[in-house]
């Protein structure tokens, strides 16, 4: 029977200004699912205030993972009862940009895609297109919390891919936030020889040893020396930028040949510290980005939560229900004043 009612949502204003409000249940129609949200995790592109400001007032939250209420007209492989996690964002798979494999820079993902009206409240319609290739089975064995990950560990799955991280090579990870951690643990699972972090934040480093890092390192003017003193006399071959105050950091820290991945989103203004031959000339030094995952990606990083190749467990720092959202983003925002990592909000 349709849900005919009101639900409670997070409302998002600013980070400091987050409300529980009511709203419709949303109605679903042909190709659609009505998801029940049971985990649905704060990602820090959800406290970036300044991408959000000319949207506000908005309900976020795109990592989610609940069960099926209903199923519109001509859908046949989920049926009420089904677990399942979505992602918020597909991409139209007949473009230039994904004909070429470039899945996540198509206008249909970045612009067309969406849940209504988003993963912070009691229950949102996914739309047609991404319960055709944005909508998975939870495997066996994996709770709703774990596969909230799903969507977080594709982002970075990609980005690793397109560095194109090899067995052995060495790796540097600046910034041990949430996405840091799960390039580490990636990182460390994938076989690189010696994986490296840096940070400020001295919980965040602790975290880092937790989830696999051969060496941890304070972001600081001794960082090149403390890489080189590990790591044979050498810089990092692979980069990963998490965080875009350590962007200088980055470009001194990889050595000739090696990549620099800039997979966090900076602040507005950030720009390019350096000089072009002083980064580029004669030390072929590769500067790439990514941005999302790909359905690919969801399908891989769930089976890799499943194989248990990654602790994610180890990573959740709150678990809250919706009601004390703003708790959850303000630890979010301030990750030094509440030794936060990740905050799951269960509606």
């Amino acid at each position: 029977m349709p849900i005919d009612r009101s639900m409670c949502v997070l409302m998002y204003y600013s980070n400091k200004d987050v409300r529980v409000q009511e709203m419709p249940v949303p109605k679903i129609g042909p190709g659609e699912l009505l998801m029940r949200v049971v985990a649905s995790g704060i990602c820090g592109s959800d406290v970036m205030e300044w991408y959000r400001r000319d949207k506000v007032p908005l309900v976020l939250g795109h990592e989610v993972a609940g069960e099926v209420v209903e199923v519109g007209e001509g859908v046949d492989r989920f049926k009420p009862g089904d677990r399942i996690a979505a992602t918020h964002h597909v991409p139209c798979n007949t473009c230039h940009y994904c004909l070429s494999g470039h899945h996540t820079v198509c206008k249909t993902l970045l612009r067309g895609t969406h849940f209504d009206p988003g993963g912070f409240a009691e229950y949102i319609r996914v739309p047609a297109i991404n319960v055709d290739r944005g909508t998975f089975h939870i495997p066996d064995g994996i709770s709703y919390q774990d596969a909230s990950f799903m969507e977080p560990l594709a982002c970075v799955l990609r980005g690793q891919k397109r560095s194109r991280l090899q067995a052995g090579q060495s790796v540097l990870v600046l910034g041990a936030g949430i996405a840091g951690l799960l390039h580490v643990g990636l990182a460390h699972a994938m076989g690189a020889g010696r994986v490296m972090a840096a940070d400020t934040i001295t919980f965040r480093m602790d975290m880092a040893k937790r989830m696999g890092a051969h060496h941890v390192f304070r972001a600081d003017e001794s960082l090149v020396d403390s890489v080189r003193r590990v790591n044979n006399g050498y810089l990092a071959d692979l980069v990963i930028l998490c965080f875009d105050g350590f962007l200088s950091f980055a470009l001194q820290t990889v050595e000739k040949g090696g990549t620099v991945l800039v997979f966090s989103g900076a602040a507005e203004d950030a720009t390019l510290p350096g000089r072009v031959n002083d980064i580029f000339w004669r030390r072929e030094v590769t500067i790439t980005s990514t941005y999302a995952g790909s359905p690919a990606d969801c399908w891989t990083a769930l089976k890799m939560i499943q194989a248990g190749v990654i602790p994610i467990q180890r990573l959740i720092s709150m678990r809250l229900p919706l009601k004390e959202g703003g708790k959850g983003f303000k630890a979010v925002a301030n990750p030094l004043e509440h030794e936060c990592i990740k905050v799951i909000l269960e509606p």
